[in-house]
């Protein structure tokens, strides 16, 4: 590796080819919802892999989705990111991939395929590679679920663990809430709304009452949040409504929250006669906390002050990712490696470009670092 406080400087002469490979990455499109055209975004990077480490992908197919990992000898230190996207197909058309002034736009450029060519290009700046494992998912924007394993497998056997997502402002992520999804049904039973209303079972009016019984359920002081997203009923503008369903969604900073917030959703009954009420859903990734992060924060901040620059803040967010997942398992992980820009999920997606090869610079101290001198793991139960 080039002496760290030049290093940024060879990335910003570098910097036109680094641009050119996030184009290539973004005009892929690759939607959740299309395995195969996630799939084809994959082969595109697998190629900018082996043209800059010299190994291609290891393609592992969970219930026909992709994901491709890389193993350079004994895997130490995990890298994650995910190929796919929110963005439907011809998103590109109205968006295409361009720079304008310090921004690069485009669907998915900073959630994340920006931060999938900083973390690659980190990895060949080092000297020696050995060590690596470069895990790359297809379904991370609909929460993992053929990739969930793979990632826990892989931050079970890493020292560490170090996630690109798309940074917050300048800083880090030390901290994500964890995630549980439900569906609550209430099933009742029709009649004629002008006619004789008395004789239905208004499945609406039971979701309703559900609805205000799960917001109740939220303790804001706690971190806690218990939101109903989306709700669906009736069959027509004249029908007493025989079902609807209630989509929620609770975040939580605590695993304690999460479980208190569950037992009291399954343990609800319908609130009107002739109503049934049945709850779907579970808890889906545990928090991210700051005993997960803290050293390797330590470890972010020295590399930082190492090539030059201001280390950066660690911050806490609502937003889950795979490195719950990764904290899950007992490993030592930071998130937020990737990029500097911000609108993830929005129109107004961007990544800034002046920061691109000082956050690139910063990954490949920090793996140099890992890999020289390990962290020592958390004891799991």
């Amino acid at each position: 590796m080039a002496d760290p406080i030049q290093l940024v400087r060879e990335l910003e002469r570098g910097l036109p080819e680094l641009l050119d490979q996030v184009g290539t990455l973004v005009s892929a499109e690759s939607p959740s919802s299309d395995p195969d055209a996630v799939c084809a975004c994959g082969e595109v990077l697998d190629s900018l892999v082996d043209s800059q480490l010299g190994v291609s992908a290891e393609r592992v197919e969970v219930d026909g989705v992709t994901h491709l990992r890389w193993i350079l000898g004994r895997p130490r230190v995990l890298l994650v990111g995910h190929l796919d996207t929110v963005w439907p197909h011809g998103t590109l058309q109205r968006r295409p991939f361009e720079r304008r002034d310090d921004r690069l736009l485009g669907p998915g450029v900073f959630d994340m395929k920006a931060g999938l060519v900083q973390a690659v290009t980190a990895v060949a700046m080092l000297d020696d590679p050995t060590g690596i494992e470069l895990l790359v998912t297809s379904d991370e924007e609909i929460g993992s679920p053929t990739s969930r394993e793979l990632i826990i497998e892989g931050a079970r056997r890493a020292e560490a663990v170090l996630v690109f997502e798309g940074a917050a402002g300048d800083a880090v992520k030390t901290e994500r809430k964890g995630l549980s999804r439900y569906t609550l049904r209430t099933a009742g039973r029709a009649a004629h709304a002008g006619l004789e209303p008395e004789r239905g079972a208004n499945a609406l009016v039971d979701a309703a009452h559900q609805v205000l019984a799960a917001e109740a359920l939220a303790r804001p002081e706690l971190g806690t949040s218990v939101t109903p997203t989306l709700a669906t009923a009736g069959t027509a503008s004249n029908v007493v409504p025989a079902s609807a369903t209630v989509e929620i969604d609770v975040r939580a900073a605590t695993y304690e929250e999460q479980l208190r917030v569950h037992q009291e959703l399954c343990s609800w009954v319908a609130s009107l006669p002739g109503v049934e009420l049945t709850v779907e859903g579970e808890i889906n990734r545990q928090p991210m906390d700051a005993v997960s992060t803290r050293e390797l924060f330590g470890r972010v901040g020295r590399a930082a002050e190492t090539i030059g620059v201001t280390p950066p803040p660690g911050v806490g967010v609502g937003g889950v990712s795979d490195a719950n997942l990764a904290a899950e398992a007992g490993a030592p992980v930071i998130d937020g490696l990737g990029a500097v820009g911000g609108g993830a999920h929005a129109e107004d997606e961007h990544v800034i470009v002046e920061r691109i090869p000082e956050r690139t610079a910063l990954a490949a101290v920090l793996i140099g670092d890992l890999l020289a001198d390990p962290v020592r793991r958390r004891p799991t139960l």
